[in-house]
């Protein structure tokens, strides 16, 4: 049985009317799933105190959130990534961050506990969040509180970020440590944000083979992806036997998402999270925590996400989106809104490069399994 993990708490998360990060991706996600009637009560996390932050965050920076989130003026919060355009300061965000983070940390209690296998928390994905560095949109790292809550149980971890960009502040903050193992694919950072992410990085001391990145191609499609599930993550999980297995679900891949450039349909989402799930049942008895994380498109967000909802539930895929919602949200976002779930295929049009971003993507995949097998023998 799935848990499913809310609090309608987590929209103070909320940094203004015009930033890409918005709650309204989640709430167009609930109010989808009611008009199907498959929506289910989720349990309600408290928020995480500010103090158990220190974990893993500088209590300096946590203080600094805290201070201008209940509206004080502080000089030199840049130091901290705080009042860009990417982190902008409105009232109310940190306790609304740790309303995430609690939920995250919950979802990992649950599988500690023996309280649920499969765990779906309908926010968080922040990886970004350094210890002392917001970042990304990103102000706590409820990824890495969730692992290191395992951790401290003394679980072995594998955390697997599908979001288009590279999960920075996940890694960083484990890049040394034995028991957790980092998975990301994600659009080069030669092209997009972080900028970090390369083969090379494959982590430092007794975590050193543990940190895996695949950066792809702009414009890569779901076959590299599934290429990736086939030859990295397969054999990374099934080597590294880990208690459980943390995955940040970003739906930024998309073809539509106006913030990169890869060509993920929501049919090869559906494969993508099917083929997780079955590692997870294979690798560590089931035990899996998913997250959201990033997916700026509108229209396509909600149902790459609805997908993972209705897959970790076994409940049927409906055909069409529901009059009623599609109706609303059209005249809210000033968008059209197909009328299926899925995507009609053809979704776009051909890749002129494809073969050759293809065979690009195969030899990143090699070159990163050569490093690792060395210390996996």
């Amino acid at each position: 049985m799935c848990r499913v993990i809310y609090n309608p708490k987590y929209s103070m998360y909320n940094l203004g009317e015009l930033h890409p990060f918005s709650p309204r991706r989640v709430e167009m996600l609930i109010e989808l799933l009611k008009e199907w009637n498959v929506y289910k009560e989720p349990i309600e996390p408290n928020a995480i105190n500010p103090v158990e932050l220190e974990a893993i965050h500088d209590s300096k920076y946590i203080d600094a959130i805290e201070q201008v989130s209940s509206g004080a003026v502080l000089n030199g919060i840049d130091i901290f990534g705080l009042g860009n355009s990417d982190n902008p300061i409105s009232l109310g965000m940190a306790e609304g961050a740790r309303y995430q983070v609690g939920g995250t940390v919950l979802g990992a209690k649950l599988l500690i506990e023996n309280k649920a296998k499969k765990v779906l928390q309908l926010g968080g994905g922040f990886h970004h969040a350094h210890h002392n560095l917001a970042s990304g949109f990103c102000l706590y790292n409820d990824l890495s509180m969730a692992i290191t809550e395992m951790v401290n149980h003394g679980w072995h971890v594998a955390y697997l970020d599908i979001d288009v960009h590279h999960g920075d502040g996940v890694q960083e903050m484990f890049y040394s440590n034995g028991n957790v193992m980092t998975i990301s694919i994600h659009e080069s950072g030669e092209y997009l944000f972080p900028g970090k992410g390369w083969l090379h990085e494959l982590g430092q001391g007794s975590g050193r083979s543990l940190k895996l990145n695949i950066p792809l191609e702009p414009f890569s499609e779901g076959d590299s992806y599934f290429e990736v599930l086939e030859k990295v993550v397969k054999p990374a999980l099934s080597w590294f036997k880990p208690d459980a297995l943390v995955v940040q679900a970003g739906a930024d891949a998309h073809f539509a998402d106006p913030l990169a450039d890869n060509l993920l349909t929501t049919h090869d989402y559906e494969k993508i999270f099917r083929q997780i799930i079955d590692y997870a049942d294979k690798s560590c008895n089931g035990k899996v925590l998913f997250t959201l994380g990033g997916g700026y498109s509108s229209t396509a967000t909600p149902r790459i996400w609805a997908l993972l909802y209705l897959i970790l539930n076994n409940l049927e895929m409906p055909e069409y989106l529901p009059e009623n919602w599609k109706n609303h949200w059209e005249q809210i976002l000033g968008k059209t809104i197909p009328n299926t779930l899925h995507d009609k295929l053809p979704a776009y049009e051909i890749i002129p490069r494809r073969d050759e971003i293809l065979k690009i993507n195969k030899d990143v995949i090699r070159r990163l399994m050569d490093s690792v097998s060395q210390y996996w023998i």
